[in-house]
């Protein structure tokens, strides 16, 4: 097994004198799949490559689904789209590397010029970071794990939500609004910037709460400990709305529903690839 150093929130993985698993995930476009059959013919006498069996059918090769890879690390071309796919398809996951194909993501960290060398280094060893996932029940039942964001939104544009929040227990908000963003500190650089929320350092152990358009002048963003237990329930008979996971899984919600929040125990892992720290890659990505 490789071994690991712990660190407050990463470890290191060496990889020295041991066979590599490298595992390849890639959004559908004619740029990214090239990418990946440049990286796999590239590596393939090196490492046990494994693609997922949707890239597999456009490159000519055989493949396995991402939930069956038992790789070190998966190399995911594309988005942030594409990596929360990936994570959402994993129980447990394994760390992933991402490739931007022009996005502004802030989960992809190396440009497709710089792959190939960013792979090299990865072949002896690599540091994960590990990140906080949002847990979800939705009256007892429990949905895929959030590693940006829990959205409720309104179900029928134009029509406002009422609902209210606790936290701990206690009252926290009665809102008017279009949603509530329920934000990772990862998420805090995604749809919960967009609406007004705090950018908060990855390393913070906190979940963001962000109103979209509310009906309240003094409705404010809330920024709350890691560890909180929150739950939401709309306060208007014959409502519905809808809670939105990474914009990856959608369920309908009622008046008479129940949605708790909270730290899962499970989090999300990247391959650290980058020296830069978090605030220079956010001057960068926001200039």
């Amino acid at each position: 097994m490789p071994q690991m150093a712990s660190s407050t929130g990463s470890s290191w993985i060496s990889l020295e004198g041991m066979g590599i698993r490298i595992g390849f995930v890639s959004r559908n476009d004619p740029d990214s799949l090239r990418l990946v059959e440049k990286l796999v013919k590239r590596f393939g006498p090196r490492a046990e490559i494994m693609v997922d069996r949707d890239v597999s059918k456009q490159i000519g090769l055989a493949g396995r689904p991402v939930e069956e890879m038992d790789a070190d690390f998966i190399v995911s071309v594309g988005g942030d789209g594409t990596i929360l796919r990936t994570i959402h398809r994993m129980k447990d996951p394994i760390p992933i590397l991402g490739i931007n194909m022009g996005t502004v993501g802030f989960l992809v960290d190396v440009e497709p010029t710089d792959a190939v060398k960013t792979l090299e280094h990865l072949l002896f060893g690599f540091e994960v970071d590990e990140r906080t996932r949002l847990e979800i029940s939705l009256d007892g039942e429990m949905l895929p794990p959030a590693t940006n964001e829990v959205v409720l939104i309104t179900a029928s544009p134009a029509k406002l939500l009422d609902f209210q929040i606790t936290v701990g227990g206690s009252l926290l908000e009665r809102l008017r609004a279009d949603g509530m963003i329920f934000a990772t500190s990862t998420g805090s650089t995604a749809y919960a910037m967009s609406a007004g929320g705090p950018i908060v350092d990855p390393r913070v152990d906190a979940i963001v709460l962000v109103p979209v358009a509310p009906f309240k002048l003094s409705a404010r963003p809330w920024v709350i400990p890691g560890d909180s237990e929150i739950k939401v329930e709309l306060t208007l008979p014959g409502k519905e709305a809808l809670v939105v996971i990474d914009g990856q899984n959608m369920r309908n919600v009622t008046d008479r529903d129940v949605i708790t929040i909270g730290r899962s125990p499970i989090p999300a892992r990247f391959v650290r690839a980058s020296r830069d720290g978090f605030y220079e890659k956010v001057k960068t990505k926001l200039s």
